[in-house]
């Protein structure tokens, strides 16, 4: 299991392997698993139960695959083991919440591992690395993802993608299935 991430980094991946995995939604949670725990690569890797199972929570999970990961995701809910902030849902969406702004940041802390400043720079990341792909102009993709200058937004994909802003126009890397998302 993999936290979120406040930088880029890379898959320490073996050439032949096959994975598969989910992207929670923000605000769904593990609560066995604090988020902020695993933020950065900080990673867990859950025991095997046997070659096609692993113990979580005192129990014999099979190992999901692309077929059955939907039905994987909905026994994880129906067991409790994921769950949804309903505070983290409402703030995202922009919504006023029935708590403090200090209330308020602490459950998007606890439930995503970031704070709501960093879920809008990787957001905002990853709207410019779309709008990069397509092929306009860099400076075009500045204005578009709403940043000040061009060096801003070459920091900001530096850090959050890993790639220059030309790097990512020209397309010829693989970059991770998170940027493969439709545009917020």
């Amino acid at each position: 299991m993999r936290g979120p991430e406040t930088k880029a980094t890379t898959a320490d991946l073996p050439a032949e392997s096959e994975w598969c995995g989910v992207l929670f939604k923000l605000g769904a949670f593990m609560p066995l698993m604090r988020s902020s725990d695993l933020r950065d690569r900080n990673d867990v890797t859950l025991p095997n139960a046997t070659k096609r199972s692993f113990w979580l929570n005192g129990s014999a999970w099979e190992f999901p695959n692309f077929e059955n990961m939907e039905t994987f995701v909905n026994r994880l809910v129906r067991s409790g083991l994921v769950m949804a902030d309903r505070t983290t849902e409402g703030a995202l969406r922009g919504d006023l919440q029935d708590v403090t702004t200090r209330a308020e940041q602490r459950h998007i802390l606890r439930a995503t591992g970031l704070t709501l400043g960093a879920i809008h720079q990787i957001e905002r990341a990853r709207r410019a690395t779309q709008l990069l792909r397509q092929g306009p102009p860099i400076v075009d993709g500045v204005s578009d993802a709403g940043y000040y200058d061009q060096a801003h937004l070459t920091r900001s994909l530096q850090r959050f993608i890993g790639q220059s802003p030309a790097r990512i126009a020209q397309g010829r890397e693989q970059l991770s299935f998170l940027y493969n998302k439709r545009p917020a």
